[in-house]
């Protein structure tokens, strides 16, 4: 969510040290940045295999499973060229987990439930190695399901007589105990591990200091979450979201704002268990793909969940998806691979609904800032793509399957793309080359007051290049943030990065959008002469930067007055809550070049003549 007061490359190495600043002051988010994570930010996706005993068909003895496993020529090798079929870097291996039998893939020395002589775990973590991957282990924190299809799966009696003393495994304090003492055997055992991926929490681990145990014995692994936004651990995954519009728009049920590390969690298959069930169902292509794209579009990262059989085999269907989403993902991974998702505080595009019923995404090149991607998962019905340039000045745009140039126009605020066609099914990604953005107030040349601020989160925090402040209007509306740019100058739009803490739709009652709603834009000369507003209307709920344009004037003081958000009374927590990472005033539109493929083309000006350029 770059404002464009200073360039995307300058902004990264801002909030960076921002970050490290803040590891150093506040202990309660020092896990917000370490360099153990590097991994995980750098990757695009991952592959969730949910495999166990109770695998289709379903074992209760664990070493007939294991029999099974290896007789059926399982392979560690087989996972990880799948997972480089889909673009994925990193594996999670879900055998411990509490509906599929409790199992542990490695020759454990604790006994309590179902553990194999041969390291299937062991194999994992090194193949994925050797092919520049990482394994991850999912580790569950719940006894509930220990006598899931009426069989026990835990052996309180053994492991009792293993620790000297009576425990429950079917309790969540004897669980917590012998999982706990799971956590340490592997790191032991694995120091190639890449880390944990748990199922939410455990009052045992969190009494007993797991976490940062974990951090100082292999302070190479990374943990991350269920659900809960734990701040000690590294990433929190969101899983299986439904019920946004596009269906395949994920980011729209994730909570947490950047820079935290998040993840989708979703089934490929597209019904069935999250395990193998011995059906071999259908793998929606465009869901799938969309959801991989509109994730990357948010830096949020994927990690697709397939059912494999036991042998390790996946069903003909996600097979032939794999296979498919290789040859599809090859020609366009520079667009997804190495990128930040765009309009948000990387910079970028604006994502979303564009013209004539198109939708889709924007990445930002991290290494290369001039060069944004735009991702059109719904194609509009005619064939001209309108696209907010936030700022950007577009220097070229090309059609990255093809390399064909592609006509575009600058106007207003507005990148138009025309002549188009011949649309993707499912992706057309245009490579666009930019020169920097202009026509927008630097911070430190303007001050900001609001009518109403919670403690902690002024109206400066709203205009001062970080996306770790913000500015929050206490629950208080109509809430208004004044902007003094210290003299006269042209005002043309305001742009708006809300804080990403909420979902941006009505997920449920208690769980909704925090986003502004209705609004009206004032200007005045003197700050205190208001007179009627000169923009009001409604922005819709939804993720990435929203731009305000307002008739071209002079002014030195503009108003944002909000009088009303997304949120119902119903979700006590985000009822009337507004917060803004950063926001800013743009003086003037980026010219741009009406490009022909040919490469003729022409210069638009849209600032009005009887402005002075500032």
């Amino acid at each position: 969510m770059n404002t464009g007061r200073r360039p995307p490359v300058r902004m990264l190495l801002v909030v960076a040290l921002l970050l490290g600043a803040l590891s150093l002051q506040a202990p309660a988010r020092a896990e917000l940045q370490n360099p153990r994570q590097d991994f995980l930010r750098s990757a695009t996706a991952g592959l969730f295999l949910h495999w166990g005993e109770r695998t289709a068909p379903a074992h209760t003895d664990c070493a007939d499973w294991e029999s099974d496993v290896t007789s059926g020529g399982w392979n560690p090798d087989y996972w990880v060229t799948e997972a480089q079929k889909l673009h994925a870097q990193y594996l999670v291996l879900a055998t411990f987990h509490s509906r599929l039998g409790y199992a542990r893939p490695w020759p454990s020395s604790i006994p309590g439930s179902c553990s194999t002589e041969r390291d299937f775990l062991g194999e994992t973590i090194a193949a994925a190695k050797a092919k520049g991957l990482r394994t991850i282990l999912y580790m569950t924190d719940d006894p509930k399901w220990h006598n899931e299809g009426g069989h026990e799966w835990l052996d309180s009696a053994a492991y009792s007589a293993y620790k000297g003393g009576s425990v429950d495994l079917t309790t969540r304090d004897g669980f917590g105990e012998f999982s706990y003492d799971n956590f340490f055997e592997v790191m032991d055992r694995y120091p190639d591990l890449g880390g944990f991926w748990i199922d939410n929490d455990n009052a045992y681990w969190e009494s007993h200091d797991l976490y940062a145990q974990i951090y100082r014995k292999r302070p190479h692994y990374t943990i991350s979450n269920n659900n809960e936004d734990t701040p000690i651990m590294d990433m929190v995954s969101n899983e299986q979201k439904t019920g946004m519009t596009p269906s395949y728009d994920y980011p729209q049920a994730v909570y947490t704002a950047q820079p935290r590390l998040t993840e989708a969690d979703f089934k490929l298959p597209s019904t069935g268990a999250w395990w193998y069930d011995g059906s071999d169902p259908a793998v929606d292509r465009k869901l799938t793909l969309g959801r991989l794209i509109t994730n990357a579009g948010s830096s949020v990262k994927a990690l697709m969940a397939e059912t494999a059989q036991v042998n390790g085999v996946f069903p003909a269907n996600q097979a032939a998806f794999n296979t498919f989403a290789d040859s599809f993902l090859d020609p366009i991974w520079e667009s997804l691979h190495g990128v930040e998702g765009g309009g948000y505080m990387y910079g970028g595009l604006k994502p979303g609904f564009w013209n004539d019923g198109a939708h889709g995404v924007t990445t930002v090149n991290r290494a290369h800032p001039d060069l944004s991607y735009i991702h059109v998962l719904t194609p509009p019905s005619t064939s001209t793509l309108k696209i907010r340039d936030n700022g950007y000045r577009v220097k070229r745009v090309t059609n990255l399957r093809t390399g064909a140039r592609v006509r575009f126009e600058q106007s207003e605020g507005t990148l138009s793309l025309t002549g188009l066609g011949a649309w993707d099914p499912y992706d057309t990604v245009f490579k666009v080359t930019t020169a920097g953005r202009t026509g927008i107030i630097a911070p430190s040349s303007y001050t900001m007051t609001a009518g109403t601020s919670a403690p902690g989160h002024a109206a400066a925090a709203a205009a001062d290049g970080s996306y770790l402040t913000y500015w929050d209007n206490g629950k208080s509306l109509p809430a208004r943030l004044d902007y003094d740019l210290g003299s006269a100058g042209k005002v043309r739009y305001i742009g708006i990065n809300q804080r990403e803490d909420s979902v941006s739709y009505a997920r449920s009652d208690t769980e909704q959008s925090a986003r502004i709603r209705d609004y009206s834009v004032y200007v005045s000369s003197d700050g205190t002469d208001w007179g009627s507003p000169v923009k009001s209307g409604t922005l819709p709920s939804a993720r990435g930067v929203a731009l305000i344009d307002i008739p071209a004037t002079r002014a030195r003081h503009v108003r944002l007055e909000v009088t009303s958000t997304y949120a119902a009374s119903t979700d006590a927590s985000r009822y009337q809550r507004l917060r803004i990472d950063e926001t800013w005033i743009g003086t003037a539109y980026p010219g741009g070049n009406a490009t022909s493929a040919s490469g003729t083309g022409r210069v638009t000006v849209p600032d009005p003549d009887h402005l002075d350029r500032r």
